[in-house]
């Protein structure tokens, strides 16, 4: 594939990056900035390709939102308790499904850049 090759999806912006002797990469700095990288990234194999995801604490991030919007809505006490219980166990399927959404996206992406 050409170097400067035009994408056929535009949801999606790439850049060469060279390897060291070391095996070691270095992330552009605006792929690096958007995704607001702290200090690890999660490396995942699939599908012939490497994806980098970077860890944030979405748990505590997740959980603040829903305590914050379950009082905006007026919940307190045992039912604030009970409605956060309820809203934290559908926020795994939530990612799992954004997940799925991420690596379909993936893929067709990885066929695009095969073609």
């Amino acid at each position: 594939m050409e170097a400067n090759k035009p994408s056929k999806t535009k949801n999606y912006d790439k850049k060469r990056i060279k390897i060291s002797s070391k095996r070691q990469i270095t992330i552009p700095a605006k792929f690096y900035d958007a995704l607001k990288i702290d200090k690890e990234m999660e490396c995942i194999y699939t599908e012939g390709m490497l994806v980098l995801l970077p860890i944030r604490s979405e748990k505590s991030e997740f959980a603040e939102e829903i305590l914050k919007d379950l009082i905006n809505q007026g919940y307190s006490g045992d039912d604030l308790l009970r409605e956060f219980k309820t809203m934290n166990r559908k926020m795994r399927p939530a990612v799992e499904k954004l997940i799925d959404e991420a690596d379909e996206l993936a893929r067709k992406v990885a066929e695009d850049y095969v073609d």
